[in-house]
């Protein structure tokens, strides 16, 4: 169930006006990302997390970069240690902001990590809470593109390992691009991934 969900990232390139410590950090820890520097940018979002109590963004990217990593990590032992690093940190940015759909998605992708690292062992355990995410999350921002996609692609992933037709799934896929479109993060920090992953999974619907 590896290939489920594929998470791109739409880093933050523009210049802000308000230069502050955290927004400086936060700037210089998306461009070390963009650059391939991934543990840079991740140490630099710990001192971030660690500096500022009350931000819960570093912590999510620290999670999420640590889900991006277990895709692509080969020996068991790195990939555990990877999801329980990204487990412990979103619990943190679960504490400091609370009923927020980008942390319900995000946990739903690291547990969605686990099912991918062995199945047999964390489907039947994971896959009823991981679809309840999605359906919180959506319910809570249906128009958030992020929400709209994952939701989608777990669904489509779900009814492909059962034998089911996933072309009844498209349509969310269609509707997560329309919400690209417009969609304009709170702050030029906030969470803003998915869409060309998004198209590329809308043209494999229709191949």
């Amino acid at each position: 169930m590896k290939h489920l969900i594929i998470i791109t990232v739409l880093f933050v390139t523009g210049i802000l006006s308000a230069q502050s410590s955290y927004d400086k950090g936060m700037e210089k820890a998306f461009e070390l990302w963009k650059n391939n520097q991934w543990d840079e940018a991740e140490q630099l979002f710990e001192r971030i997390a660690a500096a500022e109590p009350n931000a819960w963004l570093p912590n999510y990217y620290i999670a999420q970069m640590n889900s991006l990593k277990s895709w692509e990590e080969k020996d068991a032992d790195k990939l555990k240690a990877q999801l329980e690093k990204a487990q412990n940190f979103l619990n943190d940015a679960m504490a400091i902001e609370k009923d927020n759909a980008d942390l319900l998605v995000m946990q739903a992708q690291v547990l969605t990590n686990w099912v991918a690292f062995d199945g047999m062992t964390y489907g039947m355990k994971y896959s009823a809470k991981i679809s309840d995410l999605y359906e919180k999350a959506f319910a809570m921002a249906p128009e958030n593109p992020m929400v709209v996609l994952a939701r989608a692609e777990w669904n489509m992933g779900s009814a492909k390992y059962f034998g089911q037709d996933t072309k009844p799934f498209c349509k969310d896929v269609e509707k997560a691009i329309e919400l690209f479109a417009n969609f304009k993060p709170e702050t030029a920090f906030y969470p803003n991934w998915g869409q060309k992953h998004a198209e590329s999974v809308l043209k494999s619907c229709n191949d």
